[in-house]
């Protein structure tokens, strides 16, 4: 029961993350288009107060209980080496985990992005995370 508890939590923190995203790359950039850049930075700012009070605490969720799964569904190295689920797991947990080390270092220590400072990159990272999701369990 703990475990189910975990993941629905996991799955609902990445929800607003990539929903967030979401968002951000493919609604507020489009906007842009039809609001003079004032109005556009007022409506980026007033959508952005919102989503600071809420995204980065469920990245950190995410971030805690996708170890925790990690931990759970990892299982031992066989001789012959990893499964190839054992392999997805792991890029999707080493994106991950560079997900939530680029959100935390940017929101709670005010560190900008080492190389990717638009949320293009991530976007596209959580849609790879969602492929590998969808796919370990068949390969």
């Amino acid at each position: 029961m703990i475990y189910v508890t975990i993941k629905l939590i996991h799955i609902f923190s990445v929800f607003i993350y990539g929903g967030f995203l979401f968002t951000d790359n493919l609604f507020l950039t489009k906007i842009k288009k039809d609001l003079s850049n004032e109005e556009h930075s007022l409506v980026r700012e007033y959508f952005m107060q919102y989503v600071r009070k809420v995204v980065p605490k469920a990245l950190l969720v995410a971030v805690a209980s996708g170890i925790y799964l990690f931990y759970m569904n990892f299982g031992t190295i066989g001789e012959e080496g990893l499964t190839n689920f054992q392999i997805l797991l792991a890029i999707k947990a080493f994106l991950g985990l560079w997900l939530g080390l680029r959100g935390i270092l940017q929101v709670f220590f005010k560190i900008q992005p080492f190389v990717f400072k638009s949320h293009i990159f991530p976007f596209i990272l959580v849609i790879i995370i969602i492929f590998i999701s969808q796919i370990m369990f068949v390969i």
